[in-house]
């Protein structure tokens, strides 16, 4: 047995420090043992519904999908993508390592020999200044690095489902590359594998089965899933799996009216979680794909309206309030890096990346996941029992999460919201109103903690008029949701 089949087995939970220390002894570059003592990989928590860091406290996972990173941007470029994310919050980048089986990246290296997966393009050396030194491979090295340096985990999709609908993976080479993986990126405390890759459960199974088996033998440190194919869900084919660590649902791109597929959810993402949630073992669930900022209601039709910054927040916190772990957000220009020159794009895309990054729903999903961590939220449920009288439909639907000490109610309408107060702890509450556009927050008063109450959100009745309804026990002195304040009230309570 090699040392790194060793290592990956016996030693995989040991402290980032040992690994950083084991990777500079086999001489691992300066910034990938730098990012082991900043970084460890996180973990699924106690209760099976989240995620968590190494020492217990909660990991909100806020991702944005950066499918091409790899193969697009160049070192330059790949930076200033990722100091980006870092400063809006984000925490996780989902890339896929292989789109085709032919990719070759910014500096011209090819992936792979003869397009096979089995048989990686390695050099020797990783200079980039010498030419032939830094191939495909040191690049990826270098940017998972670089994102630990921020604080950033990468979502490794092996390989794009087309890559073995093609044939190029297949059962034949699947574990000798899920293998080189493994062995290549397991040390680096920043990873989350993603078998699939856009794809159904019930094509190419057996190579999705082997290679998550595969992550799971020779990886114990990092978290496996499977990124499936629109409207569909991990947990539809392999909940049960011991390697598949938590699920994920890709809710895609399409409006209410356009979706045609068995049991369709259309744009309510919220029933996925429902559907994860009540499913046994318990695991944690999140949107991996939603409609993305920038792109096409349906996708592929570029005379249809865009989906915006308003859905974007619709989408994350419908799916998070209904129990997800987190949220991914992505971008049409972002996803694809698209440059210009890459011609036209594709999906009708409108802006180049690095225009792209500063869309406003981009600087927005920061307020979600500072809401979500500015309460207890490892002993967080979903609370659709304290929703008053008959709740809407489609852009209508408010939902309601709480713990022990407070509750969270989302409208997306402005919408007025009427709860049934009592189910929290304490005699009094503190009400609040939170901004989603903007992650400000109002007092609305101090109410008692029985009966129902209506509250009545400032601004018009209409869709992207989103507002969260907090309520604290006043007992347990909070701080405004989000840590952020705001002089005046803005709305009422009825």
């Amino acid at each position: 047995m090699n040392f790194s089949m060793w290592f990956h087995q016996s030693a995989a939970r040991w402290t980032a420090i040992v690994c950083s220390l084991l990777i500079a002894a086999s001489g691992g570059v300066q910034t990938q043992a730098a990012a082991q003592s900043a970084l460890a990989p996180f973990e699924v928590s106690a209760n099976h519904r989240f995620f968590q860091n190494r020492d217990q406290t909660p990991f909100f996972w806020l991702g944005d999908t950066a499918w091409l990173l790899f193969k697009r941007l160049n070192r330059e470029e790949a930076e200033r993508y990722l100091e980006d994310r870092r400063a809006k919050g984000f925490n996780l980048v989902q890339v896929m390592v292989l789109h085709t089986a032919g990719d070759v990246n910014a500096y011209g290296s090819a992936a792979l020999l003869d397009q096979d997966p089995g048989r990686p393009n390695i050099t020797p050396g990783n200079d980039l200044a010498k030419e032939g030194e830094y191939d495909f491979w040191d690049h990826v090295d270098w940017v998972v690095d670089k994102a630990a340096e921020k604080g950033i985990h990468v979502g490794m999709v092996a390989a794009w489902g087309s890559v073995a609908r093609g044939g190029h993976l297949n059962e034949g080479n699947v574990e000798a590359y899920t293998r080189f993986l493994a062995e290549r990126y397991g040390n680096r405390p920043n990873i989350v594998w993603l078998t699939g890759g856009d794809t159904h459960g019930d094509r190419e199974t057996e190579v999705w089965r082997k290679m998550g088996m595969t992550f799971r033998q020779l990886d114990a440190s990092h978290l496996v899933t499977f990124h499936p194919f629109g409207r569909t869900q991990s947990s539809t084919w392999f909940h049960a799996e011991e390697w598949l660590d938590f699920n994920m649902f890709q809710s895609g791109h399409r409006r209410y009216g356009q979706d045609d597929t068995p049991g369709a959810k259309e744009e309510d993402n919220w029933r996925y979680v429902l559907e994860d949630y009540a499913k046994v073992p318990a695991k944690p669930t999140l949107d991996g794909e939603p409609s993305y900022e920038g792109i096409p209601q349906g996708l592929h039709d570029p005379k249809e309206p865009y989906w915006n910054d308003a859905d974007a927040r619709r989408y994350a916190y419908w799916s998070v309030f209904a129990g997800a772990a987190g949220h991914t957000y992505g971008h049409s220009a972002v996803m694809q890096m698209h440059k210009p020159e890459f011609g036209g794009g594709a999906y009708g895309v409108r802006k180049f990346w690095h225009e792209a990054i500063d869309d406003p729903g981009a600087g927005q999903m920061q307020h979600l996941k500072k809401l979500m961590l500015s309460r207890p939220y490892l002993e967080r449920v979903p609370a659709q029992e304290m929703i008053a009288g008959e709740n809407g439909e489609r852009y209508e639907r408010i939902i309601a999460t709480r713990g022990k000490h407070y509750l969270f109610a989302y409208t997306y309408t402005g919408r007025p919201i009427r709860v049934y107060l009592g189910a929290i702890a304490g005699s009094r509450v503190r009400a609040w109103w939170y901004n989603p556009r903007d992650g400000s927050a109002a007092e609305i008063g101090v109410f008692a903690n029985g009966g129902s109450r209506r509250f009545v959100p400032r601004g018009e009745h209409a869709a992207g008029n989103d507002w969260v309804l907090v309520l604290d026990d006043e007992a347990a002195g909070f701080a405004a949701p989000g840590a952020a304040t705001t002089a005046s009230p803005t709305g009422s309570s009825q």
